[in-house]
């Protein structure tokens, strides 16, 4: 019987591994760690988060509220995985990474029809179908291959990775817990007020402080510098574009008034839990490309952390991506190889949720298109899966940059409601509403297949019999 194979075991990978199993097609996931490491990635566990711990906002009136709704309804093993090892933060999903990944990676393990290879894959096959989820980490040649494929130039962009501290080295005396606002839980957050002279002092070390120097290759030729991604900015870029775009971006007091004064801070360095027991904390917002020596003498003068004991300090990587627009056709297959699918943030798609979301879509087609089927599976426009995919096909922009879903490509509803709010709730509400009934249909397909797998699985069992 025909396999899948699949390149990449980060979340999208995993996700597409699990969604091709449902439907009875056997997988092959090739994952080149442990045995050839990224510059970013610690260790060898599938679905591994290498930067943020959380999957973000968690209510379905934010748009990846809804996308992890809709993608739960699918089945997610992602979904499954993140509110299995979930810890407090607020209104968002955040979780513990360690049982996070090792959820994924036992639930893959334990299934008949998943093998996972742990080899490095270099080049692609346009005439088998494959599955691409390499992410935006992807091995050169791996790279090179894929760029072939596409017939054009692949584009890059950076991201980075917060430090993480030891909690039994932070003096908590100056620190007070709180979400903004009181949501989730009201204390899912620790927070560091600091008073103007602190923040200047900041500002000035993280303008300052020593960075690493980009690679020749690593720069953008057109413009010659490092082409950072908006969304996901170091801290430094930041500060440097100006003293007050901190406390008025991720240091923000507003909402986070200090129970010790009963004022408002100037800003605020908010710190997440990293795991569940408590026992390591991330700098919120803190991603960086300073020097570790840099990083430790500006993070070590916050209040608090004058002791701190950093877990891992920050880290600077280049993330990869193809032109979907002009590459990617409605079946997340390239237009010049459609038995080559791609899914995760190789696609241009930003954010862990995003990732696994295209793995759902594309591991579906990718199912379909071995057993000589190609009826498109592709959520509508009017869902979170749909609006997703409408950025990754929109040709509006020569210049085409990841990003993460969002209502603007939601289909409006047929009657305008002028409170955001409700307008959200209403837009999510048919949302999913779509979704349960592409869901019970998939449900169905998957028992069909699963059937016919098992059927075909005793007649070759009673073929072999006699010859015992």
């Amino acid at each position: 019987m025909p396999r899948l194979k699949i390149i990449g075991g980060g979340l999208a990978g995993s996700e597409a591994a699990w969604q091709a199993a449902l439907l009875g097609m056997p997988v092959t996931l090739h994952e080149m760690r442990p045995t050839k490491q990224t510059g970013a990635h610690r260790t060898g566990g599938l679905a591994e988060l290498v930067c943020s711990n959380s999957l973000r906002a968690a209510a379905v009136e934010n748009a990846v509220g809804l996308l992890k709704e809709e993608m739960a309804a699918f089945g997610s093993l992602i979904v499954e995985a993140a509110r299995a090892s979930a810890v407090p933060a607020g209104g968002a999903l955040a979780v513990d990474r360690d049982i996070f990944s090792q959820h994924v990676e036992s639930r893959l393990a334990a299934h008949p029809l998943i093998e996972v290879r742990r080899e490095e894959v270099t080049s692609i096959d346009p005439d088998e179908v494959s599955l691409i989820a390499c992410g935006p980490l992807a091995s050169e040649s791996l790279a090179a291959a894929l760029a072939e494929l596409c017939g054009v130039s692949q584009l890059h962009y950076y991201d980075a990775a917060s430090p993480i501290v030891s909690a039994d080295s932070i003096d908590f005396s100056k620190t007070y817990e709180a979400s903004r606002y009181g949501k989730g839980g009201g204390a899912d957050y620790l927070n560091i007020p600091l008073d103007r002279e602190q923040y200047v002092t900041l500002v000035h070390d993280l303008v300052e402080g020593e960075k690493h120097e980009p690679h020749g290759f690593e720069l953008d030729a057109t413009v010659g510098k490092v082409p950072f991604f908006e969304a996901c900015l170091p801290v430094e870029e930041m500060a440097r574009r100006g003293e007050d775009t901190l406390r008025f971006g991720p240091l923000k007091p507003v909402g986070l008034d200090d129970p010790h004064t009963g004022r408002r801070p100037y800003a605020v360095v908010q710190l997440r839990r990293e795991n569940a027991t408590g026992t390591a904390f991330n700098l919120v917002g803190f991603q960086t490309r300073l020097t570790w020596p840099a990083q430790k003498n500006a993070f070590g003068k916050l209040p608090g952390l004058e002791n701190a004991e950093w877990l891992r300090l920050g880290v600077m990587h280049r993330n990869t991506f193809v032109d979907a627009p002009r590459v990617i056709g409605p079946r997340l297959s390239l237009v010049r190889a459609p038995n080559v699918f791609l899914a995760g943030q190789v696609t241009g798609c930003e954010g862990y949720v995003e990732a696994a979301a295209t793995g759902i879509v594309a591991a579906v087609n990718a199912v379909r298109r071995m057993r000589g089927t190609d009826t498109l599976f592709a959520p509508p426009p009017q869902t979170a899966h749909g609006a997703l995919l409408a950025y990754l096909r929109d040709q509006t922009s020569p210049d085409f940059q990841p990003q993460n879903v969002t209502f603007a490509y939601i289909a409006a509803l047929e009657s305008p409601i002028r409170d955001r709010r409700e307008r959200r709730k209403a837009l999510a509400e048919r949302s999913l509403g779509i979704v349960r009934g592409m869901a019970d249909e998939l449900a169905a397909e998957r028992a069909s297949a699963v059937a016919a797998v098992e059927q075909s699985g005793a007649a070759a069992v009673g073929q072999a019999a006699p010859a015992r």
